[in-house]
């Protein structure tokens, strides 16, 4: 993979109006008469308006007019009642044949606590303790991979990233594997697959951050090199354990994990992941003013007093915990954190704001889809996940690059 290059970088000094000349790039320091954090506040903002989000090509063309970007609001509140219906669908849609009026009605005992009949149990566990855990489980999941793939574009500058290239995804394969395969923390009983995903993704990051480490900190193409051959190496390992191990359900629901799948979800589940991927969102959010300064460049970030070193710690930090918690209860899905950011940016623009505020929903509204897709396709075989986003994501990338106009990680 390649690191975008930055080519252009918002103006320090004010813009009278009328002028249509682009300001050069500068790194000279702020004026004594404004602090650094309110001159990082204004030059990020008006480098977001500017569409100058940094990837391969970026900067190649001029940047459309702010007017042609969707208001965000109405995108909110559409994407918000879409994704109620989406997990309404998500739990009514199926092959068991529940009908609507009687999804409606166990979902409303389900919250209320409300009393049900003995001939309805099953009909109710499918709908309450399958169905329902499962849909919020991928809107959880889809948010999550959106909102690391926003993060780990920008710290990596590079337009081809998504929440795996940092080997994370692949290291938590090898913890999987080892429950699935060989029975390893067996005492851990329903916690043993997501505890040793999670323990195994954990000690990826750790090494993905050892060795890309230097005495100056971290930088985009040392990450993305050392995430990348991270990749191979775990994949590796997890290839030799499907190789060795016995034939049978146990390799299937191995190769079901590697492909992604929420098949697996309990409430249980949910709420694990729904903390690491609020409070990661959480922490991206408040950070975004710095995202859109990094996404000028490191000298850049530096001239409008943002610590690019220290920033692009903290999202190694927060991308890898998140990614860990989400592939944990649902295994490796590509393809949305991938897609999300760019689509996100061609409807509001670059500004990370913007985009941490629409990404999540987008990515929660697409899995859920996704999900209800890989069950009712083939019924009653259930296809992974992750196979139904490359499929749908191959076309969706391709006809995104030749959309006139657009450019990758600038606006659309």
């Amino acid at each position: 993979m390649a690191t975008g290059t930055v080519r252009q970088s918002p103006s320090e000094t004010p813009r009278t109006p009328g002028t249509t000349k682009k300001s050069k790039a500068t790194n000279k320091p702020a004026s004594p008469k404004m602090s650094g954090t309110s001159q990082a506040s204004e030059a990020t903002d008006s480098g977001a308006e500017a569409g100058s989000d940094a990837g391969p090509g970026a900067g190649a063309h001029p940047a459309p007019a702010v007017s042609r970007r969707l208001p965000l609001p109405p995108l909110l509140a559409a994407l918000g009642v879409g994704l109620v219906f989406s997990l309404l669908c998500g739990v009514g849609l199926g092959a068991s044949g529940v009908s609507w009026a009687e999804v409606l009605r166990y979902l409303l005992a389900g919250l209320t606590g409300g009393e049900i009949g003995a001939d309805e149990f099953a009909a109710y566990t499918i709908v309450w303790e399958i169905r329902f855990p499962r849909a919020v489980l991928a809107a959880v999941v889809g948010a999550g991979l959106a909102s690391v793939g926003v993060a780990v574009q920008a710290m990596v500058r590079n337009a081809l990233a998504d929440p795996f290239v940092l080997g994370i995804s692949s290291g938590a394969a090898v913890g999987a594997n080892a429950v699935l395969l060989f029975g390893a923390l067996g005492g851990l009983g329903v916690w043993a697959l997501s505890t040793a995903a999670f323990g195994s993704a954990l000690l990826a990051m750790m090494l993905v951050y050892a060795a890309a480490r230097t005495p100056y900190g971290l930088t985009p193409l040392r990450l993305v090199l050392t995430g990348t051959a991270m990749y191979y190496g775990f994949s590796a390992v997890t290839t030799l354990m499907v190789f060795t191990a016995e034939r049978g359900e146990a390799a299937r629901s191995a190769m079901m994990w590697l492909l992604g799948s929420l098949g697996g979800a309990t409430w249980g589940s949910v709420p694990i992941a729904a903390g690491a991927v609020l409070a990661g969102l959480g922490h991206l959010f408040l950070s975004a003013r710095r995202l859109n300064a990094l996404a000028m460049g490191d000298e850049t970030a530096a001239a409008l007093g943002v610590d690019a070193g220290r920033l692009r710690r903290e999202l190694f930090l927060t991308s890898a915990a998140v990614t860990g918690a989400v592939v944990a209860v649902s295994g490796a899905i590509g393809f949305v954190g991938l897609m999300v950011p760019h689509i996100t940016r061609m409807l509001v623009g670059a500004d990370h704001r913007r985009v941490l505020a629409l990404a999540p929903l987008i990515g929660a509204v697409l899995l859920v889809w996704v999900d209800i897709l890989s069950r009712i396709v083939l019924a009653p075989v259930e296809l992974p996940v992750g196979v139904l986003t490359a499929v749908l994501g191959v076309p969706c990338f391709v006809l995104l690059m030749r959309r006139r106009g657009y450019t990758f990680g600038g606006g659309a």
